[in-house]
């Protein structure tokens, strides 16, 4: 069964954690004693009504304050489709935390208050997922019943939203729904209360959503292992294994090999044992090829005629993820996937101001800053522009002296 991953994002207090809840409430996805313990606490509350927050947040500190911290990956499912969802905190000081949640997803679901509008922090996440290339995204105008359901308010915040959309060169599938989690209406089930809408519901919606496959993109595997059984039945076997990061592979493929350049045909696919005829990103595989051909792990195996680029230097845009500044000459790891090369910022050109809403110049980034940097690796890196293909446009920054991840970076 296919499955849709979407992130989600909302100011503090748009009721996203409600909406979540509820999500995994009506479709049966809480087990038994979750629900008890959720309507137990509402209870405790004070409240006449569940509150469908309670199945989101993973931390009691914080819940009992009010907010949600950590990035929770939530599963659900119906019988048309699974989706895992990772929500993340919607509080300025936790823009990392999108950042990171968000990096693999094909749909963001934007919560805006009925009442208030466009937000500071709703302006914030459309440029998260404009950087971030999401194609889909569905703005939920939560808390119409506290509007008294009004066509000419939700309207109105369409077209503020349209008008933000614009600004950018990026064309999302874009779709506005009106919703109140908390009373139910068009999340589940189209509401009576709103015959003005003729869209779906956001289950429905989110249920037949079509996807756009990459299996055009250029074919690219990490080598992780290299399987030598060295017996009597496999004398001759060997096999370069691991996970398909992009495109297509199939028996019959010209490759090469990176950094070395050797050249080859792909002899025969295994995956888990089973003779395959082709692979496609996302999956684990071994290739044997026709030739010996001398690869080890972190060596890169890409269909010969790609359009990848290899070079020492890129230019990203990166989000800063640690309380230590990152300046100019300091260095880094930079790892993506198995590939790991010590790095040198060369120079940070900019970064965004949120509130004169621009890039402006910049010499450092500090935590939850986003920036425009120049970069300097010791060994040449193989990649592609995060625009073109994900997979390949995307790598971390690691502390050299406490291995922590420092940041996360889109190569322009």
């Amino acid at each position: 069964m296919e499955i849709l991953r979407i992130t989600t994002a909302g100011s503090v207090d748009d009721g996203k954690s409600t909406l979540i809840g509820r999500l995994l409430y009506e479709t049966q996805s809480l087990k038994t004693d979750q629900v008890e313990t959720i309507e137990a606490k509402s209870k405790s509350l004070g409240y006449d009504y569940i509150d469908f927050s309670l199945a989101t947040d993973g931390l009691l500190t914080e819940r009992e304050q009010g907010i949600t911290i950590d990035v929770s990956h939530l599963y659900f499912s119906t019988p048309k489709r699974r989706f895992i969802i990772a929500d993340a905190p919607g509080h300025v000081e936790y823009t990392r935390n999108m950042v990171t949640g968000a990096s693999n997803v094909e749909v963001a679901i934007i919560l805006l208050d009925a009442r208030k509008g466009v937000m500071e922090q709703t302006k914030r996440h459309l440029y998260i997922t404009q950087l971030l290339g999401i194609k889909h995204l569905i703005f939920t105008i939560n808390k119409m019943d506290l509007i008294d359901y009004d066509p000419v308010q939700f309207n109105s915040v369409v077209e503020a939203i349209k008008a933000l959309v614009n600004q950018y060169d990026w064309e999302p599938k874009l779709n506005f729904i009106p919703v109140s989690a908390l009373k139910g209406d068009n999340v589940i089930h189209k509401s009576d209360n709103m015959p003005w809408y003729e869209g779906n519901d956001l289950l429905s919606l989110i249920e037949t959503l079509t996807l756009t496959e990459d299996n055009h993109l250029d074919g690219l595997l990490q080598v992780q292992h290299v399987i030598r059984p060295k017996t009597a039945d496999f004398h001759d076997y060997r096999g370069f294994s691991g996970k398909v990061k992009s495109g297509v592979f199939s028996q019959g493929d010209e490759i090469e090999i990176f950094p070395s350049g050797q050249k080859s045909t792909v002899k025969s696919i295994e995956k888990y044992g089973s003779a395959k005829s082709k692979v496609v990103a996302g999956e684990n595989a071994t290739l044997l090829l026709e030739d010996e051909i001398d690869a080890s792990r972190g060596n890169t195996i890409v269909k010969t005629n790609h359009q990848l680029k290899i070079d020492k230097k890129i230019n990203a845009k990166i989000c800063w993820m640690q309380s230590n500044e990152l300046n100019s000459n300091s260095k880094y790891w930079l790892q993506q996937g198995v590939y790991k090369s010590l790095v040198k910022i060369n120079k940070i050109e900019s970064k965004m101001d949120w509130e004169a809403w621009k890039s402006v110049p910049a010499d450092r980034l500090t935590m939850n800053d986003i920036g425009t940097v120049d970069l300097q690796l010791a060994q040449p890196f193989l990649f592609s522009p995060y625009s073109f293909n994900k997979s390949l446009g995307v790598f971390i920054l690691i502390d050299t002296q406490t291995n922590n991840t420092a940041g996360v970076g889109f190569i322009l």
